[in-house]
Order: C-alpha cells, then structure tokens, then sequence
C-alpha cells in the first residue's frame, strides 16, 4: 500500500513538472527533504525516484520560456568557485574513494541550478520556502508527538536515507525550518494554516529536545532569543517561554539532565574532549596543506574519527582558501539580510522583504550554531538558504526599480518645517 502511495504521489510531482517546471523545484525540494520514498517498504524504495525527477525538471528547463538567467550575484559565482576549488582538492586527496564523494556532493549542488533559473517570482519564491518548511515540519511534528508519549526516553530521529538522519542533524534541521514555518504562518490567510503552525512549534522544539543533542540545545537557545527579540509582544512572550520551561523540565528523563550538564563541564566528559582532539589534529593537518588540505574523506586518515564541526571539516578537506569561499558566502549572506530590509524600509508595500530577511537569518544563524559541532558543510539545506537568500534580494531590487517616487513611505515632518512658510 505504502509503494503505490509513493508511486502515484510521484507520478503527480512528474507530470506536474512536466505541466510548469517549477512545480518541479518544489517537488525535488519534497523528495530531498522529506523522503517520502524511503518510508515504502517494497519495490519503490529501491527506485532512483530522485534522479528520474531531477532528468524530467532538467529537460523542462531548457524547453520552457517561463524562466530567468542565473542572477548576477557574486555568491552564485562563489559557489561554482567554491565547486572547481573541491575538484582542484580532490586531486590532492588522500582517500581512493574521494572521486565518488566529489560526484556526491556534485549531486547535490546541481538541482540549485534549476532554483535559481525556474524560481523568477517573490510568489514562487514563498511556496518554494513552504515546501522546505513543511517537508521537514511534518517528520519534525511526528517525532515531538513521539517524544511526549514515549516521555523523552527515545531519540527522534530525521526521514531515512537523508542527510539528517542522524538524531543530531535532524535537531538542528528542525530548528533551522521554525523560522520558515512562521514565515509561512505570518503570511498565509488561513485560519487552520495560522492555527496549525502555531500549535506545530512547541512540539517541533519538544522533538528537537528529545534528540538529546547538546548542540541542539544551544541553538534553540539562540533561536528562542532571536525569536524573541524580533517579537512585537516581548512583554508576553518572555514569560511565555519561561511557563514552557518549567512545564517541560519535570517529564524529560534524569538522562537527560546528565547529558546536558556536559556543556558546562566539558573537561570531564570523554566525548567532548575527543571532539576537541579531532579539531586540533585538522587544524594541525591543514597547516601543513593550507592550500589542499586533505580532500573529501581526510578525517579517515587524520583522526580516524569524524571532525564534529563544519567548519573544521572544510578547511581540513580543502585548505584555508575554500573555507573562506565557503565562509564568506554564509557570512556575507547574514549581512545582506541584515541590511537590504534598511534600504527597502522607505517604500511602500515593502514590507515583506523584512519578513524574509528575519526568516531566513535566523536560519543561517541556527545553522552557524548548530553545525559547529556537526560536519554538515555540504548540507544542501544550506544553499537552499543561501539561494532564497540571493533571490529575495534580486526581487526586492526589481521591485525597488520599478517603484516610483509617489511610492516612498511618507516621514511625519516637524514642527520646524513649516516655520519657513
């Protein structure tokens, strides 16, 4: 029964792709993210779903007349830099199977083409951040309702066969999406949409406690306080927060308590000590190959364990110069999201841009936190956010342009300025 669902639910994303190419953006999203397909139990989950998606958007492409050019911006252009660096890297590498982890992550960068090409509308854009926010959102939602009935004793974990499988990555993916999720709450009409979403939250934070992940932990901390700060009702909101706490504490398992206590104390715990083993032999190891580093596969022969941390991972695999690619395209992507909402402030129906701009920042930042002690540099959610990013800015631009000067947001003016008069 579970194959046939599958079937036919992919059947529909083909021939919608076929029917507007990008509906097929949206369902590569969906199969990326969700999995569905992972979840059958026969035949179907052993299908190439994804790649047989991915050649009917490819070929829908280049055929339909509804799509713009890669936008002119230079993290497009880092980005393939930072591609052509990993092939330089890996010809340097250690590892004999660096050439299939080069073609993975090749896999994974290539359907952000079709993001940037068929995505040309802000209206396009917003489904797209809906589907990224549900297709996470619903495995996150079933895994807090686990979590409560099971009373926090068990790990949730993300949809089989993703990139965050892992009890760990899925906290982290799931915290990153809440801000996307209320992007969509704060824009959509619908009173069950409004609804769902906000009773969907504090069961997305309880699965994500419920991973006993202690990177987690921090990020939730950074997300509630960004969350806060952006809140019109901090007054109601703090103590909101607080109530939840306290509520919470009581049912989550001594087990619990001890794990997180390592944060504080994490000289004496044998775990964290060795993830600080591992960042100090990369470091040391790209020192002495700052240019190559070690290529994709490094960790096997530098640490013999994994590096626990994005960032350690990208400059131990491909040197100071790729991290700083890779660096700078997050960094400069939190920069423009902090200030492109001041230049669009003075224009009237511009307000959306704020919006996305909070949405998405927060995500990056949930990602900086989260994947410090997580070796997710090449997750594709990621560039997804980097991507939105890139499109927002273009369409606030265009629409900025076409405004005319009848549009600016009219100032209250002073007293003193009809003195002259």
């Amino acid at each position: 029964m579970r194959d046939t669902v599958v079937l036919i639910f992919l059947i529909v994303c083909i021939g919608a792709a076929i029917k507007k190419p990008w509906w097929g953006v949206l369902s590569l999203a969906v199969f990326s993210y969700l999995n569905p397909h992972a979840y059958a139990w026969g035949f179907v989950r052993t299908l190439p779903v994804y790649y047989v998606l991915f050649l009917v958007v490819a070929f829908r492409t280049f055929t339909t007349k509804d799509k713009q050019s890669i936008p002119k911006d230079w993290r497009v252009i880092f980005f393939v830099l930072l591609w052509f660096y990993f092939a330089f890297t890996s010809t340097q590498a250690y590892s004999p199977l660096v050439w299939s982890e080069f073609w993975n992550v090749t896999k994974i960068y290539l359907p952000f083409i079709f993001t940037l090409v068929l995505i040309n509308t802000k209206e396009k854009l917003y489904y797209l951040i809906v589907t990224i926010g549900i297709s996470i959102g619903i495995v996150a939602v079933k895994g807090g309702i686990f979590a409560i009935l099971t009373g926090f004793g068990h790990r949730v974990y993300g949809p089989p066969q993703t990139q965050f499988y892992d009890n760990n990555q899925f906290a982290v993916a799931m915290l990153i999406v809440i801000p996307l999720l209320l992007l969509w709450r704060k824009k959509s009409s619908h009173f069950l949409i409004k609804k769902g979403v906000f009773f969907s939250i504090p069961i997305i934070y309880l699965a994500a406690l419920s991973s006993w992940s202690r990177g987690a932990l921090l990020t939730m901390t950074v997300l509630t306080l960004m969350l806060i700060w952006k809140s019109k009702y901090k007054s109601l909101s703090i103590p909101v927060v607080v109530f939840g706490v306290f509520l919470t504490l009581p049912f989550l398992p001594e087990e619990w308590f001890a794990r997180m206590h390592t944060i504080g104390t994490y000289e004496e715990d044998a775990s964290a000590m060795g993830r600080i083993e591992v960042w100090i032999d990369g470091w040391n190891h790209t020192l002495r190959h700052p240019f190559t580093g070690g290529g994709f596969g490094t960790w096997m022969y530098i640490t013999k364990r994994d590096f626990h941390s994005s960032y350690i991972r990208m400059f131990s695999e491909h040197g100071f110069i790729a991290f700083g690619i890779w660096l700078s395209m997050i960094l400069g992507t939190v920069w423009n999201l902090t200030f492109l909402p001041k230049k669009t402030k003075k224009f009237e129906g511009m307000e959306w841009v704020t919006d996305y701009c909070f949405a998405l920042k927060a995500s990056l930042i949930c990602y900086m936190v989260g994947t410090a002690f997580l070796g997710l540099c090449y997750w594709d959610l990621l560039y997804h956010l980097i991507f939105l990013s890139v499109l927002v800015k273009k369409f606030a631009l265009e629409e900025m342009a076409a405004k005319t000067p009848s549009d600016y947001r009219r100032r209250s003016l002073s007293p003193h300025a009809y003195s002259s008069s």
